[in-house]
This record gives C-alpha cells, sequence and structure tokens, in this order.
C-alpha cells in the first residue's frame, strides 16, 4: 500500500474517452485483476468505509428526476416529511456511529438550498456531526459558492451531488436542471475546500457509451472527486423507470473496475442496488475496488442491508472498518 499523498501518487486527469472505452472493454476477468492491482498499490484492500445516509428531509421534491420517488409529481408512496429536528438526527448519527459508521451524510429532498432557517438547522446538524468526531456529508441539491462556504464553516467535511449519467444522456432523466448546473454546483463546493462526493447511476436506459463518457467526465476534473458513488437503479413504482429491468451484477462490476483504474485514490462507494446483492456478488466489487458502503437499513427512502449483515460479511471477508478522516491523519504524518 502507497501511502502517500494523493499529489505524489501522479493521478491522471487528461483520459480519453478511447483510452476508457478500451479499459471498459477489456476481457471481464483481466479488468477485474488490473483494477485489483491498481486498488492494492493505492489503498488498504482490507478496509472499507461503512457510512450512514439519513433523509433529513422527504418528498415533495420540485425536481423531474426520472429515477426518484422523492419527486412531487410521481405517486409512489413516499409521503412528505418536514426537516427533522437536530436532536433527533443527532441520536440518529450517534446510532450509526455505535454501529460502526464514520461517515454521516444527510439528504434534503430540496431542488435547491434556499437562504432561510431551514439551512440554518442543517447549519446546526452539521457542526453537531462533526463534533461526534465523523465525517459529515451532506446532499441537498444546488448550492451557491457562498452557502458552500457556510457549510464548510459549519464543519462540512464533503458534498454529494451526482452526475447520474452522461451529459448526453442527462436530458432523458431530468429536464429541470441541466447537467452545467450540477457542474457549477460541484465548482462551488470545490472553491469552498469542501471535499467532493459525485457518482452516477446505471440502469437508467442508458448505452455503455453513455457510461464511458460520465466516467470520462468525473475522471478529467481538475481534481478527482475524493468520492464515486457507483448505484444500480432501483425500480420504484410510480416512477418513469419503474419498469427498468434490474442492472446486471457484471456491469456494476465493470463500471467499479474501470473507475478504480482511472481514479486510483478515489473512495468508490458501493451505493443504491446493493440491497439485491449476495455476499458474493459484493466481494466481488470489493475486489475490483469498491471500498466503501452505505449502511443501515434504509438509503433515503429504499430499503439497504441491516448493520447486523454488514458485520457479518465483514467477518466473512476479513474486512474492517476504515477510521474518519483516515486520508488527513496520514497525510499530518507525511
Amino acid at each position: 500500500m502507497n501511502s502517500g499523498k494523493k499529489s505524489d501518487r501522479q493521478l491522471k486527469n487528461n483520459w480519453t474517452l478511447v483510452e476508457i472505452k478500451d479499459i471498459y472493454n477489456t476481457p471481464l476477468l483481466d479488468l477485474i485483476y488490473k483494477a485489483a492491482t491498481v486498488h492494492r498499490k493505492y489503498n488498504d484492500t482490507s478496509e472499507v468505509q461503512v457510512c450512514t445516509l439519513l433523509s433529513i428531509k422527504t418528498g415533495g421534491c420540485s425536481e423531474d428526476c426520472a429515477y426518484c420517488p422523492q419527486a412531487a409529481r410521481y405517486d409512489t408512496g413516499v409521503g412528505v416529511q418536514a426537516l427533522m429536528k437536530k436532536e433527533e438526527v443527532l441520536e440518529y448519527a450517534a446510532k450509526a456511529k455505535e454501529a460502526g459508521s464514520t461517515r454521516f451524510c444527510m439528504g434534503a429532498a430540496w431542488r435547491e438550498v434556499r437562504d432561510n432557517k431551514d439551512f440554518d438547522r442543517v447549519l446546526d446538524m452539521v457542526k453537531g456531526v462533526n463534533s461526534m468526531g465523523m465525517e459529515v456529508c451532506c446532499t441537498l441539491g444546488m448550492l451557491t459558492e457562498d452557502q458552500a462556504k457556510k457549510l464548510a464553516d459549519a464543519g462540512l467535511y464533503a458534498y454529494n451531488h451526482n452526475l447520474d449519467t452522461s451529459s448526453e444522456y442527462y436530458g432523458e432523466i431530468i429536464q429541470t436542471r441541466t447537467y452545467n448546473d450540477r457542474l457549477q454546483t460541484l465548482d462551488n463546493v470545490r472553491k469552498a475546500g469542501v471535499t467532493i462526493c459525485c457518482g452516477g447511476i446505471i440502469g437508467l436506459g442508458e448505452t455503455h457509451d453513455d457510461r464511458i463518457k460520465m466516467l470520462h467526465t468525473l475522471s478529467t476534473m481538475s481534481e478527482h472527486p475524493e468520492s464515486v458513488p457507483i448505484n444500480a437503479l432501483v425500480p420504484i413504482a410510480g416512477t418513469p423507470l419503474a419498469n427498468n429491468k434490474k442492472v446486471d451484477i457484471w456491469d456494476m462490476v465493470r463500471m467499479i473496475a474501470t473507475a478504480r483504474i482511472l481514479m486510483p485514490g478515489t473512495m468508490l462507494r458501493l451505493s443504491a442496488g446493493r440491497n439485491e446483492m449476495s455476499v458474493a456478488e459484493q466481494a466481488l466489487c470489493f475486489m475490483a475496488g469498491a471500498n466503501s458502503i452505505f449502511a443501515g437499513d434504509k438509503l433515503l427512502t429504499t430499503p439497504n442491508p441491516s448493520f447486523n449483515e454488514d458485520n457479518l460479511m465483514f467477518q466473512l471477508l476479513g474486512l474492517k472498518p476504515r477510521k474518519a478522516f483516515k486520508e488527513e491523519k496520514e497525510t499530518a504524518l507525511v
């Protein structure tokens, strides 16, 4: 394992589409081997970070994301719940920490952050979770640079804002905001000194070329995202994508392996869709380069494996939870 700074690792930010396509189309077993080799060079492969995601404000979103049960325009059975109280959130975070989570992410079904009392309450939640020694992450929709700075000042460690798919296919999935809107939010977050959590979803009806193009966008950013979630669509009744086919495990493994080769030092998060995977299938994802999971019974509003199930899996595979702020602690020692 190379424990040096990321800047010492000669990460590549000028991948071409042709290069990425060649990697992506490598015969699968060879691809897994190459990705596993890169993973061992840059990361401690015995470690997997355990994260918990809590929906602090659920439903009623004005966006039209075709996969999302929280969009107000779809009848999905997800009720609207107002912003949770700080005390409730901190109690949930404490339970997550006790169960082994080192990153706590709070999600609100908003199109964008507004400068109001609800945002002030979220800032207080960030301060509270940060004081518990956990990496605190938020996903709140679009952000201005000033709002990103306020979150940073409150102790925010990471901000999640996924690209979802390629810029070319994006309009087929979302029409209430643009791809450039997403990129602008990520730029605002980066300027505020907050780490970026940005990935996508497969199974939206996109082509393999769309997946390759999304990976190209992520891996050619001036700095690779510190965290890249790879999600498999969970089809929800009432959404436009309700009848999409389940994502094949080999497609997930191919995405993770390609992402690991392109972004060696990034945390690759095995996210939505994990509830449908066997332990053997998850083990393949870890071998291919995934080194983070979301734990807890729900992932926003969709089912997720329980903490107990994950503990048993960790024991079986010889994995251990990654500690919070590990990158920063190692950098401080260099």
